[in-house]
């Protein structure tokens, strides 16, 4: 009985980091698996269709963290971080909802850990494609690295 439990904690703990950490390809994948189902279905064939899905998701995912790394307005990065953020938490919403509903939760709880899990979620892919940028190029944190200011600033 405790091996069973603590196997199934387990392997929860699990599928939820592997949530996490997938969590900022969720935007390249629907792009990659769209782009491939319409080849597919305009007969284009099995294996174009999948090297062509393959390459549209890998050029969003680069195209993505390239512009948010070196577009400086911030509106415009945050509409980028949403591009990445939502079907994120689209799919944590669902994801959450699904393991929850495995556990015997009731429906309110259910929705609660839902939407809990969807905002932890996109979150998690916003802060993944912001660090998958690179640095951040502000000038005033820059100041904050000089060798002076610690040492002034420590007390």
């Amino acid at each position: 009985m405790f091996l069973s439990a603590f196997l199934s904690v387990l392997g929860l703990g699990l599928m939820v980091y592997v949530l996490f950490a997938t969590a900022v390809y969720a935007l390249p994948f629907f792009v990659g698996l769209t782009v491939g189902m319409h080849l597919y279905e305009t007969e284009a064939g099995v294996i174009t269709a999948i090297v062509v899905a393959f390459f549209a998701g890998a050029a969003t995912l680069v195209v993505g963290q390239i512009a948010f790394a070196s577009i400086k307005s911030i509106p415009v990065k945050l509409v980028i971080g949403m591009l990445f953020a939502a079907p994120a938490g689209v799919a944590g919403f669902h994801a959450i909802k699904g393991l929850s509903e495995i556990g015997g939760a009731s429906e309110g709880w259910t929705l609660a850990f839902a939407i809990i899990g969807g905002i932890v979620t996109g979150g998690t892919a916003w802060v993944r494609i912001a660090g998958l940028a690179g640095e951040h190029d502000d000038p005033a944190l820059e100041a904050t690295n000089e060798p002076g200011f610690r040492a002034a600033n420590d007390g």
